[in-house]
């Protein structure tokens, strides 16, 4: 399809931006699918209706109030951040329940894992709201270690439907079956490939 001649292609980046010209009347969204996913790739709008309202947002954020708003949201976002850090450390450590006996390598092991899955704009498991904390926690968990402790990263999986989330699977069952020895107690044998992550991280 062919934008008439008088629009232009908003392209993403400024989110009030693109609000606002949705908003204002007849546009157009440009996404584009790959695989499973929908990425958007701007809008196409009226340029003038695009301009209008640029020059208005200009206007706008240079002003003391929206300074002023602006610092206290991102305050706010902080705090919120920082607390979900440590909610969902919580979380990763009660998932772990590891045996005393490695309390040590449970609260390395799960500050490793919340650091890698909680950033901003990571596109982990941990940023998603539609499961309980508790799973985001042990996704967090299994990915991490099928990534550290396990040969994924360098295996060859043949491009056939199914055969990648097979493989995650039965690295799943292998994760799990290693966290069960720390849950134990029981003795952990030299080369454990836990062992060897959390030393990495230790240096």
């Amino acid at each position: 399809m062919a934008a008439p001649e008088d629009w232009v292609l908003l392209e993403p980046g400024d989110a009030a931006l693109t609000r606002r010209v949705k908003a204002a009347g007849d546009h157009w969204l440009m996404q584009e699918k790959q695989g499973r996913r929908t990425f958007s790739r701007g809008v196409w709008a009226p340029e003038a209706t695009v301009e209008r309202i640029r020059h208005e947002l200009v206007a706008e954020r240079s002003t003391e109030a929206w300074a002023k708003k602006q610092a206290s949201a991102l305050k706010r976002r902080e705090a919120e951040q920082a607390e979900y850090v440590d909610d969902f450390l919580s979380a990763v450590i009660a998932f772990l329940a590891f045996h005393p006996s490695y309390g040590d390598r449970a609260l390395q092991l799960a500050r490793a894992v919340t650091t890698h899955a909680t950033p901003v704009g990571s596109g982990t498991v941990a940023r998603t709201e539609r499961i309980p904390i508790e799973r985001r926690a042990e996704a967090a968990v299994i990915a991490w270690l099928r990534h550290q402790t396990t040969g994924y990263d360098q295996m060859k999986i043949a491009r056939v439907k199914g055969k990648r989330r097979e493989v995650r699977r039965m690295l799943a069952e292998r994760s799990r079956e290693l966290l069960g020895r720390y849950r134990s107690g029981a003795p952990i044998p030299p080369g454990c490939p836990l062992a060897k992550a959390i030393t990495a991280l230790t240096g």
